[in-house]
């Protein structure tokens, strides 16, 4: 194989890793393709107020446990006076307060923050709910019931299609009359769920109750909507009483599943719950973080994410040096560029940053030219290389100090940041365009004195562009990518931009 074929492989494989990786972030850890992205977080918080009698209290109230479509980012427990510990005792994720003696007004509050678009699955339950006990009921709607059972079976075929017409017919203007005996005179929704849920108790379904909270901003004082979920083979399937409308509601947090009671409290009467809810905006990359940090991702447990702030800080900007050498590769390889140094536009790019690109250009060249001033008067002192560097290097330190005392007197803050330039590579730079005068003449060291800043100038702007920044940090796997490209151009042997000139009068005849 030879080493060209060798190349381009290698590059490909290195484009399709980097890209892979990025997808697989974007679609898989939710890490955002763009700068700036938010997204909706909604804090929802329950009060709960009842009278304590001056003697004990235990307070259990479910807690949403993984709910569908959700993601739990953060809670709290404000409860002055009382202690805090989990209902082991019960099926269902429960919280408990407890004080030795309480009198008057109790008020406890819980606080949930959660956001949407999460891939939590409804849970699988393992195994199935014991078979329900029919109802007990009275003789008139015992024979009411059974005709609604045999008549709904006959117009399904499946727990779930029961369900779904049951509760349509339920619902319907003008229901049949046995569903009429059965409703009575209350045509309530909490009606309406006890005689679904009677029904399908009597036709051996099991099913129980779901109870959760519409997702609206701005909203108080909210009670939970409930929802009635059946065993169907291997898991639950939820349907909206009132409706028949099957699966999870759009905005909707699954509060409680199954269980007896919302609350319950021992030592108080007059309980109550309500819930607020108010919306609010995150970063989205944020909010990512936070979450795939706790699930242990590799991607980013094992990345630079994983580090302290301040290395974070720093390695933001060296990931932005792949950007810069990418620009001279294409300025040079393809367009035909020339540069002072290879790779000295990136480093005054990079001071550039810190400066601005203006007050960067005049500091660049006033330290340039009062540099090749006196590199000219060292020249004919006949020094040796190392020293005559050295000398340079200590005339820049000199230039740039001068600079920064006089634009402090003068009240100019960027020409402080002049310290930010690279004063070795200045030192080499002034070292360099010296020689190249004396040997070549004042138009090529203008000429590739021009190439640098112009190559320095396309590089800041790309590496302080708002979306690349983005994809550095965030995506850092694109510069595996970015090798690969780097790779293929290095591979390029054809005429440069600036040489087609050369053609030009072959075109004109």
């Amino acid at each position: 194989m030879s080493s060209k074929v060798q190349v381009y492989l290698f590059a490909f494989i290195l484009i399709f890793i980097g890209i892979g990786l990025t997808i697989y972030k974007n679609s898989v850890l939710e890490f955002p393709l763009l700068p700036g992205e938010r997204k909706a977080l909604w804090t929802v918080e329950a009060k709960i107020e009842f009278q304590a009698k001056d003697e004990p209290v235990i307070v259990s109230f479910a807690l949403p446990h993984n709910p569908p479509k959700m993601t739990v980012l953060d809670e709290d427990f404000t409860s002055s006076g009382y202690g805090f510990g989990w209902d082991n005792n019960a099926q269902q994720r429960r919280a408990q307060w407890a004080t030795r003696k309480a009198t008057g007004r109790q008020v406890l509050y819980y606080k949930l923050q959660v956001y949407e678009g999460a891939h939590h699955q409804q849970e699988i339950e393992a195994t199935p709910p014991p078979e329900p006990s029919p109802p007990e009921l009275e003789s008139a709607q015992k024979t009411a019931i059974n005709n609604l059972v045999n008549f709904v079976y006959q117009r399904s075929a499946s727990p779930s299609t029961f369900a779904a017409e049951l509760m349509r017919l339920i619902n319907e203007p003008r229901p049949m009359e046995d569903i009429a005996l059965l409703l009575g005179n209350k045509n309530t929704s909490s009606r309406k769920v006890k005689v679904a849920l009677d029904t399908l108790a009597q036709a051996k379904i099991s099913a129980r109750i779901a109870r959760g909270l519409f997702l609206e901003d701005g909203r108080r004082n909210q009670k939970l909507t409930t929802l009635i979920e059946v065993f169907e083979n291997d898991h639950w399937v939820i349907f909206d009483p009132l409706t028949a409308e099957r699966g999870i509601p759009d905005h909707f947090v699954l509060w409680q599943r199954g269980g007896k009671s919302l609350m319950d409290v021992e030592g108080g009467e007059n309980s109550s719950v309500s819930f607020s809810i108010i919306e609010s905006t995150q970063p989205a990359n944020s909010r990512t973080l936070v979450e795939k940090a706790n699930a242990k991702a590799a991607l980013v447990d094992f990345s630079i994410y994983s580090l302290p702030i301040e290395q974070q800080n720093i390695f933001k900007s060296i990931l932005l040096v792949p950007i810069g050498a990418l620009i001279v590769v294409l300025m040079r390889v393809v367009v035909g560029f020339r540069t002072s140094g290879t790779f000295m536009p990136i480093l005054i790019a990079i001071a550039f940053i810190e400066t601005s690109l203006v007050t960067g250009l005049v500091i660049f060249l006033i330290i340039v030219s009062i540099g090749l001033f006196i590199r000219y008067y060292l020249s004919h002192l006949n020094l040796l290389l190392v020293a005559r560097i050295s000398a340079v290097i200590i005339v820049v330190i000199g230039i740039m100090a001068g600079m920064s005392i006089l634009s402090y007197k003068l009240g100019f803050s960027q020409v402080m940041k002049v310290t930010f330039f690279p004063m070795i590579i200045l030192a080499w730079t002034i070292e360099r365009m010296s020689i190249l005068w004396e040997e070549e003449g004042p138009k090529e060291v203008f000429i590739q004195g021009g190439g640098s800043l112009l190559v320095a100038t396309m590089a800041y702007l790309s590496m302080t562009n708002t979306y690349i920044e983005h994809l550095t940090f965030n995506f850092p796997e694109l510069l595996l990518a970015l090798l690969g490209g780097i790779l293929i151009l290095g591979q390029y042997t054809g005429y440069r931009l600036t040489e087609l000139r050369r053609f030009q009068p072959l075109a004109e005849d």
